[in-house]
């Protein structure tokens, strides 16, 4: 299933692109050269091979263009449910932008299609494979797989990958705050 969606890292990185940003708790985990250089070296696995030294040389107009790509990923996480042509024309706008670029790809005796951008910039490329990566799963599995988490304190954002399609919190730990919370309002007199 994970093939049919990209694959399982560019999705990934996606959630976490959106989830450094924590709206709802004010917290923000891009806001310096460091925490994007870290990012990217946390997600490495989803970058060209021909980007190797991109990471070192990333400069505070990269973290400006990361940020704007979160901004985008994180807006067709959020309403994809909702709003699936408005989030295919941010993915539509978002890889126009980054000039992203499709390559057929092989190895090991198996085909795969890779999207990448012909520039040098690091979002562009960070654009070109999460919101491809968010396309392939829309277009497999429908949008309503792509969500911000129903807690109310929490709204991180997931991919749900499962075979049922039920997920509506982002983590365990969040579904069973919402859980206890809903056991606490049935238990207490009114």
């Amino acid at each position: 299933m994970l093939d049919a969606c990209n694959n399982d890292s560019a999705v990934q990185t996606a959630v976490d692109l959106a989830n450094t940003s924590r709206p709802v708790k004010g917290e923000d985990a891009l806001e310096t050269v460091e925490q994007l250089r870290d990012f990217a070296e946390a997600h490495s696995a989803v970058e060209p091979a021909s980007s190797a030294g991109m990471r070192q040389r990333l400069t505070r107009a990269d973290l400006a263009e990361v940020r704007a790509v979160r901004e985008t990923v994180r807006a067709v996480l959020e309403q994809a449910s909702t709003d699936p042509v408005g989030a295919a024309v941010l993915i539509n706008d978002g890889l126009r932008n980054s000039r992203a670029t499709p390559a057929l790809r092989h190895d090991h005796d198996r085909w795969w299609t890779e999207v990448t951008s012909d520039t040098d910039r690091y979002s562009a490329h960070l654009a070109a494979t999460t919101l491809s990566a968010l396309a392939s799963v829309i277009a497999t599995l429908g949008p309503t797989r792509l969500g911000a988490c129903a807690g109310p304190r929490c709204r991180a954002t997931f991919v749900d990958l499962s075979r049922n399609g039920s997920k509506q919190y982002c983590t365990r730990t969040c579904a069973h705050r919402a859980s206890v919370a809903a056991y606490r309002s049935r238990q207490s007199p009114s």
